[in-house]
């Protein structure tokens, strides 16, 4: 129950204590007891997330290798990175796009991941991050007519 978690060097007792969230145990006679439900509402199952779920991402993050099981308790290696204590796992075809981004621009920084699909059938594209542009005001949408130019008199020989 103590063991050390990977994302921050901290107890699962300690994660819990710092958790606002987590529901206390009973105090009896200095020990933390907990009931059944109590340990199953404060239960938060294991999970890693997508790096596509963030928006800017660095080319810089430090990758981990993880392993997983699938449902048919197959175990299978991933690549991840940690953030504010979270994982989140980097897709093979998302470090191939970052790749080839970077034969174009070995100075990127940040890089932006479309996805589309669901489950086996999900496409990523890796593309340089931008700023999103800033949102265009009724004035500014309003197209004007190029001002006309002065007529010049032709000039002729003389």
């Amino acid at each position: 129950m103590n063991e050390i978690l990977e994302s921050n060097e901290m107890t699962q007792q300690e994660c819990r204590l710092m958790d606002i969230d987590y529901i206390q145990p009973k105090v009896e006679g200095g020990n933390k007891m907990a009931t059944l439900k109590e340990e199953a509402q404060a239960y938060v199952p294991p999970q890693t997330k997508n790096i596509a779920e963030i928006q800017k991402i660095s080319v810089d993050l430090d990758l981990k290798d993880g392993d997983g099981k699938d449902k048919d308790g197959i175990v299978y290696k991933y690549k991840y990175t940690l953030i504010n204590g979270e994982k989140y796992r980097v897709a093979g075809s998302i470090l191939g796009g970052i790749k080839n981004l970077l034969k174009l621009n070995p100075n990127l920084q940040f890089v932006q991941v479309l996805v589309e699909g669901q489950g086996m059938n999900t496409r990523y594209q890796v593309i340089p991050y931008t700023d999103p542009a800033a949102p265009i005001t009724t004035q500014e949408a309003i197209v004007q007519p190029p001002a006309a130019q002065p007529q010049q008199p032709p000039v002729t020989p003389q």
